[in-house]
C-alpha cells in the first residue's frame, strides 16, 4: 500500500552534483521524519541526513556544506542535492520514510536504493 520511489542516481565526475528524489504514496496518513542513507560496497549502511516536517535537519559530518536536504510536504517527497561529489560517496543511497498509514498505524518504509557511482 505504501511505496517508495526514488531518482536521480546516477555517474558524476567527483565535483559534480546530483540531485536524488523520493516520493512517497499509497495509504499514507502522515509522513513524519523523512531521511537518505547510504551503503558502499562491503561498508554498513549510514545515515546521510534527516529532516522533520517542520523542517529541522540533521546530517553526517561527513557531508556538511556538501549536501543539502529538502522536502515538499504536500508531495510527500524528500530530496538530497549533493554537490562537491567525491569518489567514497560512491554507494547506494535509500531512502527511508517514516509514517503514520491510513490505519495511524506508525510504519517505517525503505526505498529499493538507488546507486550513485562517482569517478576520479
Amino acid at each position: 500500500q505504501v511505496q517508495l520511489v526514488e531518482s536521480g542516481g546516477g555517474l558524476v565526475q567527483a565535483g559534480g552534483s546530483l540531485r536524488l528524489s523520493c516520493a512517497a504514496s499509497g495509504s499514507i496518513f502522515r509522513v513524519n521524519v523523512m531521511g537518505w542513507y547510504r551503503q558502499a560496497p562491503g561498508k554498513q549502511r549510514e545515515l546521510v541526513a534527516t529532516i522533520t516536517r517542520g523542517g529541522s535537519t540533521n546530517y553526517a559530518d561527513f557531508v556538511k556544506d556538501r549536501f543539502t536536504i529538502s522536502r515538499d510536504n504536500a508531495k510527500n517527497t524528500v530530496y538530497l542535492q549533493m554537490n562537491s561529489l567525491k569518489p567514497e560517496d560512491t554507494a547506494v543511497y535509500y531512502c527511508n520514510v517514516d509514517l503514520l498509514n491510513a490505519n495511524l498505524v506508525r510504519m517505517d518504509y525503505w526505498g529499493k536504493g538507488t546507486l550513485v557511482t562517482v569517478s576520479s
